[in-house]
C-alpha cells in the first residue's frame, strides 16, 4: 500500500505543480494600491474603531462642553464684567485647547497597536509605508470636527454669536483641523518611541498643558508680566487661538494664519520624517 501511494504522489505531484504554475501565468498581478487608497483605508479603520467603541467620544463632547460652561460661568465675571460678555471671547479659545488636547490620543492608539502587534502586519503588506500613521491622523481629524461641532453648538446655546457667521467659523475649524493633523505628529513620534500607553498620555499632558494654559486662550496676554508675555506671544497655541477666534469675528488675521500653517508645516517636516524612521526601524 505504502509503494502504491508513493507511486501515486509521483505522479500527481508534476501535475500539480504545472496546474499551479498555469493559473499564475493567466492571471495577472493585481495592481499596487494608491497611496491615497489605502491612507483613505487606514483612516476607514480608526473610523470603525470609534464605532466599535463609542466610549472614545466622551473626550470629544463631554470634556469640552464641561471646559466651557466651567470657565464661562466660574471666570466670565469677574475677567469680562459677564458670561455673555466672555464666552465671545473664551469660546474659540476652549475650543482650540479642547481639540489640541485630545490629539494625545493619536500616540495612544499607534501605540497600543503596537503592543498587539497589529504593526507587524501592516509592515507586511505591500503598501505605501506612511499610509498606516496617516490613517490614524485622518480618522482622528472626524473627532477633531465632532469636538468642533459639539462646542459650538453649546456655545450658540449660551449665547455666543460669531459675527464671521457661517463662512467664518468653517474657516476657523478647517485652520484649526489643518494645525491638529500637522501637531498630532508629535505624538506618533512619542506612540512609537514609549513602551506603555501610559508612557505616552503623561509625556503628552506633561507637554501639552503648559502649552495650552500658557497662551491666549482664556486671556489677553497684556495683563501678563514681561517675561511671559514673550513666551505667550510666540506660542503657536496663541496663534492658533488668535488666527481662530479672528476668522469667527469676521476678521482676516493675516499675520496669525501665516504664523499658524508656519508652525504646522514645522511639525510635519521635523516630526513625520522623525515618526516614519521610528516606525521603519520598530
Amino acid at each position: 500500500m505504502s509503494t502504491a501511494t508513493s507511486t501515486e504522489s509521483r505522479e500527481l505531484a508534476p501535475v500539480s505543480t504545472e496546474s499551479l504554475a498555469a493559473l499564475l501565468v493567466a492571471k495577472e498581478r493585481p495592481p499596487r494600491p494608491s497611496s491615497l487608497s489605502t491612507s483613505l483605508t487606514f483612516g476607514w479603520r480608526a473610523i470603525l474603531k470609534i464605532k466599535h467603541v463609542p466610549e472614545q467620544l466622551f473626550d470629544v463632547t463631554a470634556f469640552p462642553i464641561m471646559n466651557l460652561l466651567m470657565f464661562t460661568y466660574l471666570f466670565g465675571g469677574a475677567l469680562a464684567g459677564s458670561p455673555g460678555d466672555y464666552i465671545q471671547f473664551v469660546l474659540p479659545g476652549i475650543l482650540v485647547m479642547s481639540v489640541v488636547m485630545i490629539t494625545m490620543y493619536t500616540g495612544v492608539s499607534v501605540n497600543v497597536d503596537i503592543e498587539k502587534g497589529v504593526f507587524d502586519r501592516f509592515r507586511s503588506l505591500p503598501i505605501w509605508r506612511p499610509s498606516a500613521m496617516i490613517g490614524y491622523l485622518l480618522g482622528d481629524a472626524l473627532r477633531y470636527t465632532i469636538a468642533s461641532v459639539v462646542m459650538l453648538s453649546v456655545g450658540l446655546l449660551l449665547g455666543y454669536r460669531p459675527d464671521g457667521g457661517i463662512g467664518g467659523v468653517i474657516a476657523g475649524i478647517a485652520l484649526l483641523l489643518v494645525f491638529s493633523f500637522a501637531f498630532s505628529w508629535i505624538w506618533t513620534m512619542f506612540g512609537l518611541m514609549l513602551r506603555t500607553e501610559k508612557s505616552v498620555m503623561s509625556v503628552s499632558m506633561m507637554v501639552i498643558f503648559p502649552l495650552t494654559f500658557l497662551s491666549n486662550v482664556f486671556v489677553d496676554p497684556k495683563t501678563m508680566p514681561g517675561w511671559l508675555q514673550a513666551f505667550v506671544n510666540n506660542s503657536p497655541v496663541t496663534h492658533l487661538a488668535s488666527a481662530v477666534r479672528g476668522l469667527m469675528a469676521g476678521d482676516w488675521p493675516a499675520d496669525e494664519i501665516a504664523w499658524t500653517l508656519g508652525w504646522s508645516g514645522v511639525f510635519v517636516l521635523v516630526f513625520g520624517p522623525v515618526t516614519m524612521r521610528l516606525y521603519n526601524r520598530k
